[in-house]
């Protein structure tokens, strides 16, 4: 009986991965529908500039992100300076910060005609433009800027977890071989995080890759624009799944890339982590300047924008459009509510199948489930609403054929999309987490479970789920902190008449005035801190 239920949860996982990929496969069958001229058009005149600042723009994110996340987390994990206990959490509240709120705030501060450059114009006496120069905002390096600001505890988190790691008897021999803290970093504790790092970069790689509100507000041509353009504005949607197959090959490079660096990360130390404290106490103007880097690149994160924002949400505030608020938020929760459901129990039975099934082959369904997250916003759209649509059209033409009244567009026209949507881009985050819980879990607690009659069903209930629910309940924040702060994939895929506080918000930044929406941006942040706040109890948890 074990093996046909076996069986069963075999098939059941199989077809579950298979409805998760079918975004994928529609897409590739999009882009190879005969639509050469709009695609050729945009080959011979502006593709190659939106490659060339695709792969720019990740570069130079990469590049800040580093420079502004390395060194901190090296003066947070092998450091005592005054603060560092504060900062070790601190660094990681820019993740609630969405990028597009840090770009228009920064924007209205650094622009001509904002508090900054008049500042500057009183002080020097200047009267135009003319008379002096400032670096524009609103260009590549701009959006490069906002982006790092925002990503770069990706490359903190990392890094400070892989110098915590770091054996203890290395650390002493390095001092033993009287290395002073900066030659111990660039001979020992850089070489051996290098892995570690390179992951946080490629997470890093990814978000921007995936960013589109910052670049669009920005005006800076990306791939990311470019769907969104080619598909919305000149109605070609073969042309945006060329341009978004193009986006999948980078992302494979970057996912490779990530999993070439998790390999050679088991190659290296084999000894403990650190038993006795070898931090370095920082005294005199090393610990200022430890204390000042770390709070001016805190304030510049997220300290002022957060204070911006409530500047303007107290000074702003309007009665009469808390209806809307509310309504917008009623449709963020609902959402956001039953994609955090659907994805933890999704994530639960294909890494219990993973975990039970005597075929190796079954731990496929569990890899092939996450792909979504690696897709930026645009492109999971594009491959949602292919299929929807053409079922849509078949159930029209059935509904016409029985001499019934035609549904309309009842999957891609309603909330089936944006939830079919949200559970495809976030099944990963839940498959991670509950996966990490099961590899707690002692294997003998199944043998144990079998020797007493357990089924697949009976095992999963009385053994797996009261040992996993942390884990579980773990993925059903994050997911739902995630599905709120969704933005790309909800302005496409969203019903008509249907907002949520993401696109609430996005509404008053592409009209210059988040002035106006600095509430629901303000919760949308406030929300954001709870899976913050979760990560850095997990990283003190562990170490």
């Amino acid at each position: 009986m074990i093996l046909t239920l076996s069986r069963r949860w075999s098939v059941g996982g199989y077809l579950m991965a298979a409805a998760l990929m079918l975004p994928l496969i529609a897409l590739i069958l999009q882009s190879l529908q005969p639509d050469q001229e709009a695609f050729q058009h945009l080959k011979n005149t502006v593709l190659s500039a939106y490659v060339a600042n695709t792969v720019l723009l990740i570069l130079m994110v990469c590049l800040g992100s580093l420079v502004l996340g390395l060194p901190a987390a090296w003066l947070v994990a092998m450091c005592r300076f005054p603060g560092q206990r504060v900062f070790q959490w601190a660094m990681l509240l820019p993740l609630a910060m969405p990028a597009y709120i840090v770009a228009y705030v920064y924007t209205d501060l650094l622009d001509y005609a904002g508090p900054v450059q008049k500042m500057l114009r009183e002080l020097a006496g200047w009267q135009s433009p003319a008379d002096y120069y400032f670096p524009s905002v609103r260009s590549l390096g701009g959006a490069a800027i906002m982006l790092s600001l925002v990503l770069f505890p990706y490359v903190f988190m990392l890094a400070r977890t892989a110098f915590l790691e770091q054996a203890s008897n290395l650390i002493q021999a390095s001092r033993t071989l009287g290395c002073t803290p900066t030659r111990s970093f660039f001979r020992l504790s850089l070489p051996l995080a290098r892995p570690a790092i390179a992951v946080g970069l490629s997470l890093v790689a990814m978000e921007t890759l995936a960013d589109f509100a910052t670049v669009s507000y920005f005006a800076v041509n990306t791939m990311t624009t470019a769907v969104y353009d080619t598909w919305l504005g000149h109605g070609s949607m073969s042309s945006a799944a060329r341009l978004s197959t193009l986006m999948l090959l980078g992302i494979a490079l970057l996912m490779f890339g990530e999993r070439m660096a998790r390999r050679r990360q088991q190659q290296f130390q084999k000894a403990e982590g650190k038993s006795e404290d070898y931090s370095y106490l920082l005294t005199g103007w090393r610990a200022a300047l430890a204390t000042g880097f770390c709070s001016v690149l805190l304030l510049l994160s997220f300290v002022l924008p957060a204070l911006i924002l409530l500047d303007y949400a107290i000074e702003y505030f309007d009665p009469e459009s808390l209806s809307a608020f509310w309504s917008y938020s009623a449709n963020s929760l609902m959402v956001s509510a039953l994609v955090a459901a659907l994805t933890v129990v999704i994530a639960l039975g294909l890494q219990f199948l993973a975990r039970v099934s005597p075929r190796k082959w079954d731990r496929w369904p569990s890899r092939l489930a996450g792909f979504g997250y690696a897709l930026p916003g645009t492109v999971l759209a594009i491959g949602i609403l292919i299929p929807l649509t053409r079922a849509d059209f078949a159930i029209n033409d059935l509904a016409e054929w029985l001499g019934l009244g035609l549904p309309g567009l009842v999957l891609s026209g309603s909330m089936v999309a944006i939830v079919f949507g949200y559970t495809v881009r976030f099944l990963a985050v839940a498959l991670g987490s509950i996966e990490s819980s099961f590899k707690r879990v002692s294997p003998t607690l199944d043998m144990a479970g079998s020797t007493m009659g357990y089924g697949p069903a009976s095992l999963l209930r009385h053994v797996h789920l009261p040992l996993v629910r942390r884990g579980m309940l773990a993925a059903a924040l994050i997911v739902f902190i995630e599905a709120m702060k969704e933005l790309p994939a909800a302005l496409l895929l969203k019903p008509i008449g249907f907002e949520t506080l993401a696109t609430y918000v996005y509404q008053f930044v592409s009209d210059e005035a988040l002035e106006l929406g600095a509430l629901p941006a303000l919760v949308i942040v406030l929300v954001g801190l709870v899976p913050v706040i979760y990560l850095n109890r997990s990283l003190e948890h562990v170490h």
